[in-house]
């Protein structure tokens, strides 16, 4: 009872960071000497994110003077998807943003004229052990991907990548995976969802995929890694018409800050604590992702193609152009 008290806690926190989406949001500045006279010749540069383990190497880019030496005085935004970060991207409230892969590809679907400018998390590709799962409880009589059919699984956004890659392992293993109900519930709020059983089962990412294993909780399938093993996750993106040497220094930065964190996973989830508010011993149990720097088109192409499939795209993007 104490650690599913603790996590509901955890959950309200965590609920707390990422709903605030104005002025008032949670942000992450200069890092080091940011305040000193020297950030006036500094580009002031907004990106929106989530606050999940996939978007750790920005904040440790930010920690670690990445973006300083760029040029760029950096300001992180924080929200509970990449629905709510495109438009706003779109508008120029922010010069960048971070959202999972088929949003962007539906988004550039429905005529936005945005681009993926930078690699920034993809599947561990360990079907026994990844960071991102379906979770439920143990009496539901969900033992496998097959008996998601016909049950009610939530995710942070509907109609994305979460959805998608479930809907592909389920009709992978023989069922019909279009009798789930798919609902949208904040990562936060998931484990509570579950165990209160307004949802079947639910699909988290870390820190949440542990939080909701060490609250009772059993996965019923690591959907990226067993969708493709390469599985690019999420991007960060701009519109097309970003200046090009502020894009330069951008890239340059994430390139170094993805290096970084994909190097040093104590850094990585000493910064997470920073951000989410997880306790300590669930940031040191969590599976990190990988952080890659290039894109593995080919598995963008097959979640196109699943996408295409499940009418989440009327047509596979052209890559070309999408990606860098």
């Amino acid at each position: 009872m104490k650690k599913a008290g603790f996590f509901a806690l955890a959950a309200i926190t965590a609920l707390v960071l990422t709903g605030c989406t104005d002025s008032d949001a949670p942000t992450s500045g200069d890092s080091g000497d940011g305040g000193s006279a020297g950030s006036a010749d500094l580009i002031p540069v907004t990106v929106g994110v989530i606050p999940i383990a996939d978007t750790a190497p920005i904040y440790v880019g930010d920690d670690q003077g990445f973006f300083e030496e760029e040029g760029i005085d950096l300001t992180i935004e924080t929200a509970t998807g990449g629905a709510a970060i495109v438009p706003a991207v779109v508008s120029g409230d922010y010069e960048f943003g971070f959202s999972n892969q088929l949003s962007l590809m539906v988004a550039a679907d429905q005529g936005l004229d945005i681009k993926m400018v930078s690699a920034a998390v993809a599947t561990t590709g360990d079907t026994s052990k990844d960071m991102g799962a379906v979770v439920t409880k143990p009496d539901s009589g969900i033992a496998s991907p097959a008996d998601l059919a016909g049950k009610t699984v939530s995710s942070n956004s509907v109609g994305n990548i979460n959805d998608t890659a479930v809907r592909s392992v389920v009709d992978e293993a023989g069922a019909d995976s279009s009798t789930i109900d798919f609902v949208e519930v904040p990562f936060p709020d998931a484990i509570a969802a579950v165990e209160n059983d307004q949802v079947d089962a639910a699909f988290v990412v870390e820190p949440f995929v542990t939080a909701a294993t060490e609250a009772g909780l059993e996965v019923v399938t690591y959907a990226y890694a067993d969708f493709d093993p390469k599985l690019d996750i999420a991007a960060y993106f701009a519109l097309s018409s970003v200046d090009a040497d502020l894009l330069e220094k951008f890239q340059s930065a994430m390139q170094k800050s993805l290096e970084f964190a994909d190097s040093n996973p104590d850094v990585v989830r000493e910064i997470m604590g920073t951000y989410t508010k997880t306790d300590p011993a669930v940031l040191a149990e969590i599976t990190l992702p990988t952080y890659p720097t290039e894109f593995d088109r080919a598995s963008s192409e097959k979640l196109a193609a699943a996408a295409v499939e499940y009418g989440v795209l009327k047509a596979e993007p052209d890559f070309d152009n999408l990606l860098p």
